[in-house]
């Protein structure tokens, strides 16, 4: 396997903190980055959303059901205890602003990317791919609340 490109990591974590303190007042700490098989429990909630062009992949982002609703209560402005068709739209929107941004990052670079909708997975969900080795880059915020960015890039 090769090795990934931290320039090709970094905007997605760049993007991630931005609209997550931009649209959801929440205040991240990026961890340390490890591997991951992208395998998740039955708690979690996963946005997926895949980018092609200059660069190909997938960013997951996943969050256990009791993040995912305080998430999207802070984007509703609204206390949310499950995750109706309101707030998986909500963080829905949050993972499209996310890869919006980077692809705008990206592009400023001079690489260029689309996006594709967003995918919501609930429950257990494993995945297979063509793509490098999953990246994990676990964010937290609120003293242990953790948010997974999971990237996979076709090098």
């Amino acid at each position: 396997m090769s090795t990934i490109n931290v320039d090709h990591i970094n905007p997605f974590l760049m993007a991630s903190s931005k609209i997550f303190k931009e649209m959801c007042h929440i205040d991240t700490t990026v961890g340390k980055p490890y591997l991951k098989d992208p395998i998740f429990v039955d708690n979690t909630i996963a946005i997926i959303i895949g980018f092609t062009g200059e660069m190909k992949g997938q960013v997951m982002i996943a969050f256990e059901h009791s993040i995912a609703c305080d998430i999207a209560s802070k984007m509703i402005m609204m206390p949310v205890t499950e995750m109706d068709e309101l707030s998986m739209s909500a963080i829905s929107e949050v993972g499209n602003m996310i890869l919006g941004n980077a692809a705008t990052i990206f592009s400023n670079k001079g690489i260029i990317i689309d996006i594709t909708p967003p995918t919501i997975g609930r429950g257990t969900m494993s995945f297979t791919h063509s793509l490098s080795q999953n990246i994990c880059i676990p964010l937290e915020y609120d003293g242990g609340k953790k948010i997974e960015i999971n990237i996979a890039i076709k090098e």
